[in-house]
């Protein structure tokens, strides 16, 4: 008997853990969705139908901004932000290399350049000195205090990028520190997006993610905190004309009928199928952030333990994280794909944020920065890895991936 109850827990242990798990959530609100899905199907508008505007109320109300434009995800709720502040050619935008390609991608749809700036070391955010240095070479058109793109190293003239505003991203569910960032915006006369996509139910000194800066901006990928079933996203802010705009671009510029467009814009609707996910999910997402967070806590607490040799994320006194990822840095590149191999042979998925800083991506070569431009991010991107985080991690399936880290014999 005992011979059998071994083996059973060597079975339990080899089975393979999801790294999000959308499946137990989805017996939590099944019936709530079930219902939702089948009113849709019901009244059949399928776009801009009413559980659209549900949802912008309902996020509204959740964050506590004046206006909530739902789209089609949060690329576009990104690119419609920088449509709405009228950013083109010439402009630049300050954001960082270690984000998805999104973040800068949309900077480049509008003709804009995107200039980066180095993230702290323990929580992956852009650090608001290196901000304000930038924006200060870049008035002074220094390129030997700064690294800058290339675009802004020839002679004055029209050639110079003019820095127009900052997308802060909240990375891996921590929102920047937008106090400082903000107020640095207002020196130099510049205004903030604030890339919510992993950080939206997150909080900074008691205010909400997407509502801490003028343009606040969430995805709704299906892995994000809140996701639907699809793609989705939306813009929050306080601005009326913001607002306004935000509406008309959603909708290829419309103005006060369909075939009178007023501006250029896009086809970036939410559908109503996808709203009526996240009406479902939002119902138990205060629930959800208060499991993530001790999941968050019971990984600390045992890695910690444990001695697994890994940096543990740190968030500050006055934030709160969403843990879109629970993200830890082992000591160098060999030592974590060890790691990632050990953990992957006992059925544990692990993943990369973000393996390549952008300024060394192929599609920014153009740029002219140069290895070593970002040095933080550069040493981030060869230790960092992400384990297993969603709502319904257990506590002993935490122990067995912490177990399985510190079991590794290797060198540390």
């Amino acid at each position: 008997m005992k011979d059998d109850t071994m083996k059973n827990e060597t079975h339990v242990k080899k089975i393979p853990l999801p790294f999000i798990d959308l499946a137990r959530q989805q017996v939590e609100i099944l019936p709530e969705l079930e219902r939702r899905i089948s009113e849709v199907l019901r009244h059949g508008r399928y776009i801009m139908g009413p559980e659209v505007v549900e949802l912008e109320q309902a996020l509204a109300e959740f964050t506590a901004a004046k206006h909530v434009i739902a789209c089609s995800s949060g690329t576009d709720a990104l690119l419609m932000a920088l449509m709405a502040k009228g950013i083109g050619p010439g402009d630049a935008i300050i954001t960082t290399p270690f984000t998805f390609v999104a973040t800068a991608e949309v900077i480049s749809l509008v003709g804009a350049t995107p200039v980066f700036v180095d993230i702290d070391p323990l929580l992956f955010n852009m650090v608001p000195e290196k901000l304000e240095q930038t924006i200060k070479a870049m008035i002074e058109n220094d390129t030997v205090g700064y690294p800058l793109p290339k675009q802004n190293a020839s002679t004055a003239g029209s050639a110079e990028l003019r820095p127009k505003g900052i997308i802060a991203v909240d990375l891996f569910g921590l929102p920047a520190d937008y106090d400082r960032i903000n107020a640095i915006a207002q020196k130099y006369d510049l205004f903030v997006i604030e890339d919510a996509a992993q950080s939206f139910g997150g909080t900074y000194k008691g205010k909400r993610a997407c509502s801490l800066a003028e343009l606040g901006c969430a995805s709704f990928f299906p892995a994000k905190p809140l996701g639907c079933y699809g793609d989705g996203g939306a813009v929050f802010t306080d601005s009326d004309d913001m607002a306004e705009r935000l509406k008309s671009i959603r909708v290829h510029g419309q103005g006060s009928d369909k075939y009178d467009n007023v501006r250029v814009g896009l086809n970036a609707r939410i559908d109503t199928l996808q709203a009526a996910v996240l009406l479902s999910k939002l119902k138990i997402f205060p629930e959800e952030i208060q499991a993530r967070n001790r999941v968050a806590s019971t990984y600390n607490e045992m890695l910690t333990d444990f001695g697994s040799g890994l940096q543990i994320p740190s968030v500050p006194e006055g934030y709160e994280s969403v843990w879109a990822q629970y993200s830890v840095l082992a000591g160098n590149a060999a030592l974590r794909e060890k790691i990632q191999t050990t953990l992957k042979e006992e059925g544990i998925p692990t993943a990369i944020y973000y393996p390549i800083p952008l300024h060394l991506q192929t599609a920014y070569a153009g740029l002219g920065y140069e290895k070593g431009a970002f040095p933080v991010s550069e040493e981030m991107a060869e230790r960092i890895f992400s384990l297993p985080m969603h709502p319904y991690l257990e506590a002993k399936e935490i122990e067995r991936i912490c177990r399985t880290i510190s079991g590794y014999k290797g060198e540390r």
